[in-house]
C-alpha cells in the first residue's frame, strides 16, 4: 500500500507541476523538458535568403538553416552563444486554441537576436521569446494572426547535411573565423586555432554573434580548427583550410557533430 500510496502522491504532484507550467503566463516554466515561451514572427515581405542578423549570418539561407529561422531573446541568445542552436517549437493550444494549429511544431534555428526596449516588450529579460521567419511562424500558428502565440519549446539537434563549413574573414590587421552548418547542439562554447607555422592550439575567443577571432596573424597558413559545443562534444578539423586562402572565402570540412 505504501507503494500505491507513493505512486499517487508522485502523479499528483507532476499534474500540479503541469497545471502551473500551462496556466502561469510570463512565467518560463519547464514541464517534461518543454518551456514555455512566446512567439512572433518577422520579415513578411522579404525574401529568407536576405535575412542576415547579429549573429553574422550574412544569408543564413546559403549558410545552410534554410528558412525556418529564429530571433531570441536575451535570455535565450546569451550574448551570441545561441547562434545556430536548434529548436522544436510548438503552438501551445490550451492558452490559445483559435490561433495554434493541433499537433503542429517546427524546428527553428537561432539566427539572430531580438533586443530588449525595457519596457515590458515579449524580449526583455527574463522571458523567453522567439522572433520567428513567416515561413516557420506559419508551420505552427493560423494565417492571419498578426499578433503573438504563446508556445513551448525544447532544444533538440539540428538536421545538417554535409560538413561544417570554415569562413574567413576580417582584414590583414583583424583575423575572424566565422563556422556554419554545424551538427549537434549548434552552438559553440570554446574554439581553437593553430597554423601551419603555429602548431600549439591557442584559444580563441568570440567577438560577435557566431565570429570568432585569433590574437595572432594567421595569413598564408594552413588552419585547422578545434571546435567544442555547449553539450561538451569536441571535434578538429585538420587542415580544412590551405594556405592559399583570401579574405571572404568559405571552406567546407568533411567532418560533422553527430
Amino acid at each position: 500500500m505504501a507503494i500505491v500510496g507513493y505512486t499517487y502522491k508522485r502523479v499528483f504532484i507532476l499534474n500540479v507541476v503541469l497545471v502551473i507550467c500551462v496556466f502561469l503566463k510570463g512565467i518560463n516554466c519547464q514541464s517534461n523538458g518543454w518551456i514555455n515561451a512566446r512567439a512572433t514572427f518577422y520579415g513578411g515581405n522579404q525574401n529568407p535568403s536576405t535575412l542576415g542578423g547579429a549573429c553574422g549570418y550574412e544569408n543564413s539561407y546559403a549558410a545552410g538553416f534554410g528558412v525556418n529561422t529564429a530571433a531570441l531573446s536575451g535570455a535565450l541568445y546569451r550574448g551570441g552563444e545561441a547562434c545556430g542552436a536548434c529548436y522544436q517549437v510548438l503552438c501551445n493550444r490550451q492558452l490559445d486554441s483559435k490561433w495554434c494549429l493541433r499537433r503542429a511544431s517546427v524546428t527553428v534555428t537561432a539566427t539572430n537576436f531580438c533586443p530588449s526596449n525595457n519596457q515590458g516588450g515579449w524580449c526583455d529579460p527574463p522571458r523567453h521569446h522567439f522572433d520567428m521567419s513567416t515561413p516557420a511562424f506559419f508551420r505552427i500558428a493560423r494565417q492571419g494572426n498578426e499578433g503573438v502565440v504563446p508556445v513551448l519549446y525544447r532544444r533538440v539537434g539540428g538536421r545538417i547535411s554535409g560538413g561544417v563549413r570554415f569562413t574567413l574573414k576580417g582584414h590583414p590587421n583583424f583575423n575572424m573565423k566565422m563556422r556554419t552548418n554545424v551538427g549537434g547542439s549548434g552552438d559553440r562554447k570554446r574554439a581553437w586555432i593553430p597554423g601551419s607555422r603555429s602548431p600549439i592550439w591557442s584559444p580563441m575567443r568570440r567577438n560577435w554573434g557566431a565570429n570568432w577571432q585569433t590574437h595572432f596573424d594567421v595569413r598564408t597558413q594552413t588552419l585547422s580548427f578545434r571546435i567544442t559545443l555547449l553539450d561538451g562534444k569536441t571535434t578538429e578539423f585538420l587542415n580544412v583550410v590551405p594556405s592559399s586562402w583570401k579574405f571572404g572565402q568559405t571552406f567546407s570540412s568533411s567532418k560533422q557533430f553527430s
